[in-house]
C-alpha cells in the first residue's frame, strides 16, 4: 500500500493573532469567514482578525448586524462597531435577510450576489464556491475556510452542512460552534493534528462518514483505534480524550473529527484572551 502524504492541522484562528503567527510555521494560511444564520460566535471578532475575506450567507448578514456589538461591550459606538464588522460580501437567496439590513451593508460598499435562481444548493455550498473561485488555483491549498453558525438549529440544516464537507473534501474547511469544531479528514492523507491545550480539548471524536471505516489508527487518544472498524449500529469513537500534543490518524474512510473548545472568565470582550497563567482560552 503507498504511504500516504501527510495533511497537517493546528487550530491557530483560535489563538490572537501575533500569537498564532509564530505558530503557523513557514507555511502561511489563508483563512476565509462564512457567516451563517446562527446567533454570532461568542470569539468572532477573534475570527475576523485573522481572515482575509468575509463572506455573509443571507440571514448571516442579519446575525452579524444585530450580535457583533454585543461582543464589543467596551464600546460605546454601535454604528463604529458595525462599519468596522464590515462584511465583503453577502451571498444567498435573499430570503433571510432584512431590507434594513441589505440596504445598511450595500451603502457601505458591501458585494451582494443574489442567488435565488439556485435553490439546489444551501447557502453554505454557494459561499464555499464563491470563495474557491475568489482564490487563485496555486493557493487553494493553503486555503482555510472557518463556518460559523454551522452548528447549532435545525438538525437538517445541520447535516446540510456536513454533507458541504463531504462535497467539498479536498479543501479544508472548519464547522464551528461555540463548544466544539468539526473537520472532515479525508481518507487519501494521513493526518497530524496539533493540539493547543490552551483553547481547544480535551474532549474529542472520530467519527465515519459516508461509509463504514473498515480500518481506522491514531495515535494521540486515550483510547486509540488500531486497525479498528467504525461504523453506525457498531464502534464510533465519541467521547474520547486527546492525551498528547499530536494526534494521528489514518483511515480507509473519510472521518469526522470533533474536538471541544475551552471558555473563558474574559468571556464577552472584545476578542480578547487571558494572559498565560490561565489555561482556559476560548
Amino acid at each position: 500500500m503507498a504511504q500516504k502524504l501527510p495533511m497537517t492541522h493546528r487550530s491557530t484562528f483560535l489563538l490572537p493573532p501575533t500569537v498564532s503567527d509564530d505558530c503557523n510555521g513557514s507555511v502561511p494560511v489563508t483563512y476565509a469567514l462564512i457567516i451563517l444564520n446562527q446567533r454570532l460566535l461568542r470569539f468572532s471578532p477573534l475570527l475576523w482578525d485573522h481572515v482575509k475575506i468575509r463572506v455573509c450567507a443571507d440571514g448571516g448578514a442579519n446575525r452579524l448586524f444585530d450580535d457583533m456589538p454585543e461582543l464589543c461591550p467596551l464600546e460605546n459606538d454601535v454604528s463604529g462597531i458595525r462599519e468596522r464588522y464590515k462584511p465583503d460580501v453577502i451571498k444567498g437567496d435573499m430570503d433571510s435577510i432584512r431590507p434594513d439590513v441589505l440596504n445598511y451593508y450595500r451603502n457601505l460598499g458591501t458585494k451582494i450576489i443574489d442567488n435565488s435562481d439556485d435553490q439546489d444548493t444551501t447557502d453554505l455550498h454557494k459561499c464555499i464556491t464563491y470563495l474557491l473561485d475568489f482564490v487563485s488555483d496555486d493557493k487553494r491549498s493553503n486555503l482555510c475556510i472557518l463556518v460559523a453558525g454551522a452548528l447549532g438549529g435545525r438538525f437538517d440544516h445541520e447535516m446540510g452542512n456536513i454533507n458541504t464537507l463531504c462535497h467539498f473534501s479536498t479543501t479544508r474547511i472548519v464547522l464551528l460552534s461555540d463548544d466544539c469544531l468539526i473537520q472532515l479528514l479525508p481518507s487519501t492523507r494521513h493526518h497530524e493534528i496539533s493540539i493547543i491545550s490552551s483553547v481547544e480539548g480535551p474532549h474529542c471524536g472520530l467519527i465515519p462518514i459516508g461509509a463504514p471505516s473498515g480500518s481506522s489508527t491514531t495515535t494521540g487518544l486515550q483510547w486509540n483505534l488500531d486497525n479498528t472498524e467504525m461504523r453506525f449500529g457498531g464502534l464510533v469513537s465519541t467521547s474520547n480524550i486527546v492525551k498528547g500534543e499530536t494526534v494521528t490518524v489514518t483511515s480507509d474512510s473519510d472521518l469526522l473529527w470533533t474536538i471541544s473548545l475551552k471558555k473563558n472568565s474574559h468571556e464577552g470582550e472584545e476578542g480578547k484572551l487571558p494572559d498565560s497563567q490561565h489555561v482556559s482560552v476560548i
